[in-house]
Parts: C-alpha cells; structure tokens; sequence
C-alpha cells in the first residue's frame, strides 16, 4: 500500500495494494448507535487517540477552522483547495517521541495524587534538620513505581506508533474514479470515469469536482455529487472508499482524495475509551483516605506528645543533644515535627499498591487468554482479554444482558416450514422421513433436509400457481452470488444466512438460481422439462429495491421473458408486508397470520412473500421518478424509499417462510448454571412475542414452575396498570424472610415486555415502577426491542440498582448495550466484528461465559480480595510499629527500621508473595467453581472484601506490630544479648526487621490455598532474602564508609544471639497462632459453604491443580498451543435435547447496498458504461410496448449470459465483511401494533 501521508483533498492518489488475506481484511467500526452520535467510546487499537495541540485550538477557536455547509474539493487543483485549509492525511495518536518521553511521561505520572505525594516527601526529605529518614528510603520505591509504570507507557505507546504507521499507510477517504477490480462487492466507479483506468494523462486532465457533505462520522451514508463535463453525477456510499479499509483482490486503485487525516470517517468515529472502574477500584479509593486520615491521626499524636515530652524532659537532654538554633521556637518546632512524622509514617499509605493491582490483572489476563477450554476450536477463536483493568468485577456480576440472534443461537438458518395460500408444509409426521433429491435434481445438495412429500410433488409438477410463484420469487428476489466451488458444483455466496436458506431451499426442490448478470437471473425451472420445455429461464431484472433496516423488506421488479410481464416481488417483516396487502387477500391475511403465530410459539424466523404485477405504463412513469430521486444530492434516501413505496401497494399474498435458528451448544446448561449462582439474566431480542417466550424455554431461562407476566400493551395508562399489577402480585405471594445463607433466593417469576411497553416504562415517571417489577423476577425478556432500548435497560439497572451488569451480543446493534455495561462481551459470530471491538472480553460461544465468571472471574475476585486484605496487613504492620517506637524516642521522629530495610520492604521482602498469591492462587479447583456455582454469590454480596474485612485487616496488622515491638522491648530488660553487648537502638531495630519478615511472610503462607513453583520461590525466597540482603549490606565497609548504610557489623552481633531467635520464634507463635486457631474453630463450629466445597475435594485436587499451572505455563511459551489441542483431545460438549425447537419471528439478517452493485454489474466482470448504455437501451425500446417480447439479445448480453461470478469464494467472502463491517448499521426493530383494527405499524427509529 502507498504511503500518501501528504496527500491533500482534491489530490488524485494511486494506492497499490496487494492482495490479503481474508483475515487481514480490516474495516472501522460502525458507531454505537445512531449517525448523530458525534463520539463512539472504543475503536479497535487506538482507544487513547489525543488531538494534536493545533487540532485542540481550532476546537477552542472556531475562527480559526474554514466554517463549511458543503464541501467542494476539485480534481488536481492544488490552488482551488488550498483556500479552504481542509485537513493533511496524517493523523498521530502516539503521546511521545524519543525525546519527549521521559519529561511528558514523568509529568503525566507525577499529576496522580499519590505519586505527587511521594516526590513532595523525597523533596523534604532531602532538606538537612527536617527528615530522620535518608532520601533513598523513599526514593527508591518510588523510582520503582515509576519505572513500572513508564515501561508499561512505553509499551503502550509503541503499540499506537505502529498503529499511526499502518493507518497514515493508508489512503484517506476517497471517491473511486477507477480500478482495475472485476469481482469487487462493495465499491465501484462511477461508469463514466471507469473509461479512465490507469491512464495517467487523462487522470492528470481530469479536472471535475466533487460536491458533498461535510466531515462527518456516519460510516454508512455519503451523499454528493461529481460535476464532469458538463454533466452531474450522483454519488453515494457505493463510490467512496473509506480509510481504514483494505482491498481484497486489486492490484491498483485511482481515487480523489475528499476527506483526509482528522476529517476522515474512521477518526471522526474515534475518541477516547470510557475508562471503566471497578467496584474494588472505587472500595480502595476510599480506603486510601481513610488510610490518609489515619495518618493524620497518628501525626497529630505524636505532635502533641513531642509538645509535652519536650515541656517536661526535653531541656535534660540538651548536654548531650543540643537543640538545632534554626528551630528556636515551638512553631518551628511543630512544623519541622509534622513534616519529620508524615515522612517517617509515609509508608501507611502503600505506594506501590496501584502498581501492584495492575501487574495482578495484567497476569490475570493473561490467563483468560491463555485458557484453552474457552478456546472455540471450529473457527480458530480464542477468548481475549480486551482489557486488563476488569477482571475482578467479573467475580461480582449480578446482571447479564444477552442478545439472542447469534449469541444464544447458532446463526445458522435451515428452512423448515412454509405456508402457501393458507396451506402449510413441512410439518413432520410419524412417517416423516428425509427426502432424498438427488435421483431428478442435479441441484440437490447433501445436507438439505425437508419431509414433506406433498410440496416436494407439487413443485415437481408446476401446477399449483401459488407454488411457482413462491419459489420463483424465492429464486429471483435476493443479492445472492453464484459461484462453483473447488469441485465445480454450484455455490451461493450470501451476506446473510437468512438469504442462503431461502435460495437452497427453492435449489433443492426444482427451482435452482443458477447464474447472475447485471441484466438477468437464471434460473432452472426443473418441472418445465417434464412439457417439453427448456428448464433454463433468463428474468430480467429491471429494478432491484434494497432492503435496509427500516423498509424491513426487499422488492425486485423482473419482466417474464416469454410473456414480457412485468412483476414485482417482494419478501420481508410481516407487519411491513402486511399493510401493503390489497384488500382482496384478507381471509388469505388472517390464516397466514395463524400459522405465523404457530411458527413463532416453534422458535422459527419467518417472512412474507407477496407478488405485485405492473403495467407498462404504470412502470414507466415510477422509473422516471425513481431515475430523478436517485439524482438528488440531499434528501436523497427519504425520497427514494417514498418512490419505493409508491410501487410497493396492493400487493398479493402469496405465503411466508419459516427458518431454524438453533441453539449453540451448551447454551441451556450455562443459563441453568449461572442462574443457579443467583444471576439474573435478561434477554433483549429484536423477535416476537410469542418468539421471546419460547427461546426463554428452550433455554431453559423460563421454567415450567414459573409465573411469567406478559406485558404487552401500547397506550400508557395499561402499561402502568399491567406493570402495577405484576408488582402487586409479586409482593403479595413472595411475603418471605430475609434469606440467611448463600442460597439462591430469587422468587419463580418471570416477565416478558415488548419494545412498546419500554417505549413507556423506561421514561422517567415509570421506570421505577418497572425497576422494582422486573428485578424481583429470576428471568426477564425484552423482545421487539430497539438496540437504543437495549442500553436504556442497561442503563436503568446501573444507575438505580447500583448492581454490577454484563452484556453480551455479537453483532452492531448490540454494541450500545455491550458499552453500557460494566462488562461488556463480544461474540465473534457471523455478524461482523463491531461487538468484539467495542467488547471487553470476547470468545467464540456464549458457553464460554459459564468458565468466564464462574471460573475466572470468581477466581480473580478470590485473588485481589486476598492481595488487598494482605497488603494493607502487611504495610499497617511495619508502619504502626514505628508509631509505636516513636513515644520510647521522644516522638522525634526516629525510625526504629533501618533506613535500607524501609527502602526495600514494599519492593523486594514483601511484595513477589503477595504478587504471586494474587495471580495463581486458587480456594478451589475449577471443576468445583463449576459444580458449585452458589461459590460464587460471595462475590456478589462482597463478602471477601469489604470495609469490615478491611478494618479487620489493619487490626490484625497493628496486633502484629504490638507482638513485634513490645516482646522485643521486654528482651531489653535483659540488658545483655551475646557477649556481653547491650541492646542498642540498631540491634533492637535490626531484630524486629526479622521478625516482622519471618510473621507477615508466613502469615502469606498460612493464607495460600494452592501452592505451585512460582508462589514456594518467592515466598521462601522473601524470608531468605532476609538473611542474606542485611548481612551483606552490613558487612561492606563501603555503605559504611559512605554513611548510605550506618548498620556496619549489627547483623553478625544479632544472628550470633540466641535471645534474637528465641524472640523471633515466640513472636511468631503470639502473631500467628491465634490466628490459626481461630481459623480451625470457625470452620469447625461455623463452616462456609466454601469449607464444606473444600473438604468434599479429594486427594486429585492437588494433582488437577498442577496440571492447570503446567499447562498455562506451557501455553505461554511459543508453537505449544497446538500440542496441547492434540494432547487434550478436547470434546466440544453438546446440549442437551430440548422439547422445544428455537423460536424467532422476524429478523432477517439482509443489509442494504447489494442491489445497485449487482444491476451495475461493476464487480460481476462488466463493464459498466456499457451496462449502462444497455440499460438504457432496453428502457426505451423495449418497454414502450405493452406485451412485446424482448428483443434479440446485445452482444453485451450474449457475453454475459452464462456468467457466474469466478470459485474464489474466500474472496467473497472477505468483501462480504468488508461490506458488512463498514457500513453495517443498528437493527432497528418494527414494534407491532397489538390493536387489529391499526394498520399503521409503530416504529422507534435511531437517529
């Protein structure tokens, strides 16, 4: 790809790009809801994009930005542009250079408080008379911090270099003059510049201008016009490549450069992540101050004993001790006393615990990354950690949102029913077998399965008429493209499952679509043969009318080509067929509504075909107001979608399709499984009503036992009432105590609303009412839901049940939801990857979430709980021991530690435990979180940390530092240690360093469930360190004679002393021992469920956990993931069966945008002046004559005939994502009117 970093607007760039595969295929997201949303929260890598300072101060200073309503760039006019100061190409996200990273770094790190805090104290205590504590006891932790912290930054900011180098690699956005693609699906020339190819002198004459909206960030709409030769010509999304993307299958391309750098799409869509804090992030914020003020306590005691132990015994030191005359007077006095005390208390407040917790979720990510068993081995997707800054809130969710399409289902439709003139087909019977098709349809394909053999020998015969136009129009009303695969049988590519279904279904009974040219679809009509007849018929197809999210349904205008007929057909959502219906077809209407009804109770998707014929003249009056609507460079497609509407009447019924969606594996067993762990999971579905219910049994979200409320009502008053009502019922019957143990306590209600009844219930007057309703029931289903309803109910339970929520979905329109939520989880389906990159977590299968909160996340609680209680244990320990010290010294702010000792505690004998603990430990297996899902309600309730745990914590830190201090002081009494000496300040010092190592290490000890290699190293290595870093530090005469280290020689008078290890030992015993007998009473007497579940486990725990420690070091390490797979042999579990089959109405996956590149015939291999002139031949000759046959066939059409697009469906494939990740856009939901006598349907469109 060409590097056009310098290209300006109006410049016609040549990008060569060579070909990729399809997983490098790479397009920017769709914004999260609506085209106005001016700033999505997450785009794929580059979530910290930062405007440069000169971007910052036009956003400041509009004056100084060139204020435009319409945007004209002109074709290599330098000059022209330059006068309106558009946008250069380069964009930079990356923060630092080479020489600016240590100073803009070092600020950014020194703007958080607590690291501020530190370097105010290294700079006091670097002034003589103030600090008894050397500079380095500070400094060196801090530079640790920093250290830490800059590494990670810098690593960061290398990620976005390289990211900044890809995309101004790219070109920007650019209008498509030419291109030598022949197979392309998505963009295309205008055919009046695709003359130009790559002809250098008419691309350098080219002199026409392009006039367009604005910079915007509404990925899937452009609306503008290119002037050329007298001549205006209409553009739209078709005809504008967007930077971001990658060409699949083109070896050059020539384009006008119209929107670049900050002006593109892809930057306007991107912004900065929503940083999401977690609950223990808010708890340990909290704790912080607390800690703040319980240093300002202990300042504020030691200033007032100073004060009175100077009044009374301060005077008779000064002999031996002369008071500084700097310091003269006691506010002096005071001052140099409260700087001397927070500086010598500091270490209350743990500077590296932030530091800390983030190399914790770091590791911890890594291992959900690394885990294997949510590694979906069908299509080659791990789970990925997204983000590092979440995993412990997985341990507390309390709320899951899930979209149904592709997250519970498999996305993979199978047609299984119909009805035709009132008819229905496919139902099975006793006898009910597979049809085998082969034996008369060389078309038959291997895995299509259908049963019933009266609508197999009514095709056969062709002489049921609504039979052949029900799959006639199945054959020729679709953007489907054939191709032949590696064996050269047929193949369909479609770029939704939906359509695939359709067109094999009417393949496999006698009606193939066999090829596709920018005039005609063939298809084979087998049952003509039996009279005589060619199978092969040739359709023309005049118009197709596109589907999109909200026309609901797609329209193809084709002419017969033996009787010269022209017919519209027309499949889509019920409600929008059915109101266009003429009114000779109501009884037809009300059956086929029946059985639509019985379809949805059976889980199945459903549409409605209908067939419209047209007159000559009436088609010719519609195609001159649909040629002048598609001109308009404003309002362009509302005025389109009218005249698509203007022919779309008076339709008749013909009958509708029913489709399976099934289950993905597992999907009961976990929603059974996580409901049993108390979280409550609500589905937000775009189906029907009678859908919604049925995919709740299925899986197994309703039961039988349960009370289910159906809130279904339009007017708001009823809604009230009904809402009133459930409530009402709700407290009436579940009238219970207060639950006192760890069982799920969730009453056995359910509720069903609709996307109408949310309309009401979450505006501001009700939505209470609706809070209180829906949270007191175990399950929750929304159907006809928007996908801006969708993040409001997010919304509702964040905001007012201040409960921790997940959501899940795979495809654009749940991505508001996915943002809303604490968590958000993406699911890498068949629906693009707009979920996955707006997504916290993603993996291939919604089973996957059972392992990823049950498991990961109750372990990753488990472990930041149990690293937090022990590092403010830890640190209160060391530090109140000083504040004791402090009234035996006079309050004078003396250290009792060494100041080595002080400067190394957080950093080398403290911190590798409670690291290790706090990545690998586990309270119990995993087959056991599994089976025990109740595990997880501590986790919800915050039972394993919060504020009482925390005081107890620093309780039991100070009872340490009482042990340590005061049984070494009754050792003084002693006067004599070893040979002789005394004890002195250092010798007393250096002893209770020792102690203090050996108790709060081996209290880690006490508290680890799981012991592997890593957690034995480090914790033994810490105690070890002990008696190996002081002696060696004590013994060089260089620390010593540089006065760094004023402890020369103490460590060979202390460890040669018996008294020193008989302390230790009975400090060790009064620090631990009750603590251990303490813990074997409570699970004796008082036993959790966590202590029953850990002493079911049996003896091959230990075995089971080893395992799990060698196998995520070995997945760590390079080319073995592979070999695990094999050794694993790995079984993909397989759901159990169900009584119900999923149900789902409405919801075709179609987008819109295929049917103007197919009548182009651009990407099909033509060329396109030439289909154009075509075109316009065959409108005016042929259709000013009713009833005539079509003329004998151009050359054009003769060369085309028989063309089928190449085999290279990966190609296809790969310019379907394209397609349908750049400019897919939300689902937006029809709600139905319940009201019979309404024909005007209700629908919540998303600006």
């Amino acid at each position: 790809m060409a590097d056009i970093e310098s290209d300006e607007e109006g410049a016609v760039v040549s990008s060569e790009i060579p070909e990729v595969t399809q997983q490098e295929i790479e397009v920017a997201p769709a914004p999260a809801e609506s085209p106005k949303e001016e700033v999505p929260e997450k785009l794929g890598d580059n979530d910290d994009e930062s405007p440069s300072i000169w971007q910052r101060i036009k956003d400041l200073f509009p004056c100084l930005r060139y204020n435009e309503d319409l945007r004209r760039v002109t074709a290599n006019n330098r000059e022209e542009n330059a006068q309106y100061k558009y946008a250069n190409n380069v964009i930079k996200t990356a923060k630092y250079n080479i020489i600016t990273f240590l100073p803009i770094n070092l600020l950014e790190q020194f703007l958080r408080i607590a690291n501020f805090y530190f370097l105010i104290l290294v700079i006091l205590q670097a002034i003589p008379g103030i600090s008894s504590v050397p500079v380095y006891s500070t400094l060196v932790p801090l530079l640790g911090v920093l250290a830490t912290t800059a590494i990670k930054d810098a690593y960061d900011d290398i990620k976005r270099h390289i990211s900044d180098y890809r995309i101004n690699s790219r070109p920007a956005d650019i209008v498509k003059p030419d291109t030598d693609e022949t197979n392309l699906k998505v963009r295309q020339a205008l055919p009046e510049t695709a003359d130009m190819k790559d002809n250098e002198n008419d691309l350098g004459s080219f002199n026409g201008y392009v006039e367009c909206e604005v910079p915007n960030n509404r990925l899937h709409k452009f609306v503008g016009s290119l002037a050329w030769n007298n001549e205006k010509h209409s553009l739209s999304n078709d005809q504008i490549l967007l930077r971001g993307c990658r060409l699949r299958n083109t070896e050059w391309m020539y384009g006008l450069v119209v929107y670049a750098g900050h002006d593109t799409k892809l930057v306007k869509n991107s912004g900065r992540t929503k940083f999401k804090r977690t609950h223990i992030d808010n708890m340990m914020n909290k704790m912080v101050l607390f800690i703040l003020g319980f240093l300002g306590f202990c300042v504020t005691v030691t200033l007032i004993g100073s004060a009175i132990w100077e009044s009374l015994y301060g005077t008779n030191f000064q002999v031996y001790v002369p008071f500084d005359t700097r310091f003269d007077n006691p506010a002096k006095i005071a001052f140099v006393q409260i700087i001397s005390n927070i500086i010598v208390f500091n270490t209350f407040v743990p500077i590296s615990l932030y530091v800390s917790v983030e190399v914790i979720r770091l590791g911890l990510s890594f291992i959900i990354n690394w885990d294997l068993k949510m590694y979906y081995e069908t299509n080659d997707i791990p789970a990925i950690a997204r983000t590092t800054t979440l995993n412990e809130e997985l341990g507390q969710i309390e709320y899951v949102f899930s979209d149904k399409t592709g997250t519970l289902t498999q996305n993979i439709m199978k047609f299984r029913k119909c009805t035709i003139n009132g008819v229905k087909y496919g139902e099975p019977t006793v006898e009910s077998k597979p049809i085998d098709f082969s034996p008369w349809n060389p078309y038959a394909q291997d895995d299509f399965e259908f049963c019933d053999n009266d609508l197999v020998e009514l095709c056969r015969s062709g002489k049921d008429p609504f039979v052949e136009d029900f799959f006639k129009l199945i054959a020729l009303c679709h953007t489907v493209l054939p191709s032949q695969d590696a064996e050269g049988k047929l193949d369909y590519n479609a770029q939704s499952p939906d359509e695939a279904a359709l067109v094999s279904a009417a393949r496999n009974l006698g009606y193939a679509f066999t090829t596709r040219t920018p005039f005609t679809v063939s298809v084979d009509l087998l049952n003509r043969e039996q009279h005589g007849l060619p199978s092969s018929v040739n359709y023309e197809v005049l118009n197709i009318l596109d589907f999109n999210n909200e026309r609901k349904r797609m329209s193809v205008i084709v002419r017969d080509p033996e009787t010269g007929k022209l017919t519209l057909y027309c499949k889509g959502a019920d409600t929008v067929i059915f109101e266009r219906l003429d009114p000779s077809c109501d009884e037809l209407q009300s059956t086929t509504l029946e059985h639509l009804g019985t379809y949805a109770t059976e889980g199945l998707r459903t549409l409605v075909l209908a067939k419209k014929d047209i007159g000559i003249d009436e088609y010719t009056e519609w195609s001159k107001e649909y040629t002048e609507a598609s001109l308009l460079t404003e309002g362009r497609d509302l005025a389109v979608d009218k005249i698509y509407n203007k022919i779309e009447q008076n339709l008749i019924l013909i009958g509708a399709t029913a489709i399976e969606d099934k289950l993905q594996d597992g999907v009961p067993e976990t929603i059974a499984n996580l409901a049993r762990a108390d979280i409550k999971i609500w589905v937000l579905t775009g189906d029907k009503l009678e859908t919604a219910i049925n995919i709740g049994y299925s899986c197994k979200l309703l039961t039988e036992e349960m009370k289910i409320f159906i809130v279904n009502s339009e007017e708001k008053a009823e809604v009230r009432e009904r809402l009133q009502d459930a409530k009402d019922w709700i407290d009436k019957k579940d009238s219970r105590p207060e639950p006192t143990t760890d069982e799920p306590q969730g009453p056995p209600y359910g509720i069903v609303l609709t996307g109408q009844t949310l309309r009401h219930a979450l505006k501001a007057d009700m939505e209470m009412l609706l809070l209180e309703t829906a949270s007191q029931c175990k399950a929750v289903i929304c159907c006809r839901v928007t996908p801006l309803q969708k993040k409001k109910v997010v919304d509702l339970i964040k905001v007012h049940k201040k409960a921790v929520t997940l959501a899940i979905g795979d495809g654009a329109n749940d991505v508001g939801m996915i943002k809303a939520a604490h968590i958000g989880v993406g699911i890498s389906g068949l629906e693009g990857q707009q979920a996955v990159l707006s997504s916290d977590y993603s993996f291939g299968q919604f089973r996957y979430l059972e392992r990823l909160l049950l498991v990961h996340g109750r372990w990753s609680y488990h472990r930041m709980t149990l690293f937090l209680k022990y590092f403010f244990y830890k640190n209160f320990a060391f530090t109140f021991s000083q504040f004791l010290f402090a009234f035996f010294c006079g309050f004078t702010a003396q250290t009792l530690y060494d100041p080595g000792f002080i400067a190394v505690y957080n950093v080398i004998y403290t911190s590798f435990p409670v690291l290790a603990i706090g990545i690998l430990d586990q309270d119990c297996t995993e087959k056991s979180c599994l089976q025990n899902p109740r595990l997880y309600i501590a986790g919800q309730k915050g039972k394993r940390f919060n504020t009482q745990i925390f005081l107890i914590s620093l309780l039991r830190g100070i009872c340490v530092a009482i042990v340590v201090f005061f049984v070494l002081y009754g050792f003084t009494y002693l006067n004599v240690y070893h040979a002789g000496y005394e004890w002195d300040y250092q010798s007393f010092g250096y002893a209770a360093s020792g102690a203090l190592i050996f108790i709060v290490n081996l209290q880690m000890a006490m508290d680890t469930n799981y012991w592997n290699p890593v957690i034995h190293i480090f914790i033994w290595g810490s105690i070890l360190s002990w008696w190996v870093v002081p002696p060696f530090l004590s013994n060089v005469p260089y620390f010593y004679n540089f006065n760094v280290l004023s402890y020369y020689g103490v460590s060979n008078e202390v460890l040669a002393s018996f008294h020193f290890y008989f302390y230790t030992f009975l400090a060790m015993a009064l620090a631990l021992l009750p603590v251990f007998f303490a813990r074997i009473i409570l699970t004796e007497l008082f036993p959790s469920l966590l202590d029953d579940v850990r002493l079911s486990e049996d003896k091959i725990s230990s075995k089971e956990r080893a395992e799990w420690f060698k196998g995520h070091i070995q997945r760590a390490l390079p080319g073995k993931k592979e070999e695990l797979l094999e050794e694993e042999g790995r079984v993909t579990p397989v759901s159990s069966g169900l009584l119900r089959h999923q149900r789902s109405s409405y919801a075709f996956a179609h987008e819109e945008g295929f049917g103007s590149h197919i009548l182009t015939g651009r990407y099909l291999g033509a060329n396109e002046k030439e289909v154009h002139s075509e075109r316009t031949r065959r409108n005016t000759l042929t259709l000013g004559r009713p009833g005539s046959r079509p003329k004998k066939p151009s050359p054009l059409e003769v060369s085309k005939s028989a063309m089928t697009l190449p085999s290279d469906s990966k190609t296809l494939k790969a310019l379907d994502e394209v397609q349908g990740s750049a400019s897919a856009s939300p689902v937006i939901e029809l709600e139905v009117s319940t009201k019979k006598d309404e024909k005007e349907s209700l629908v919540e469109t998303i600006d």
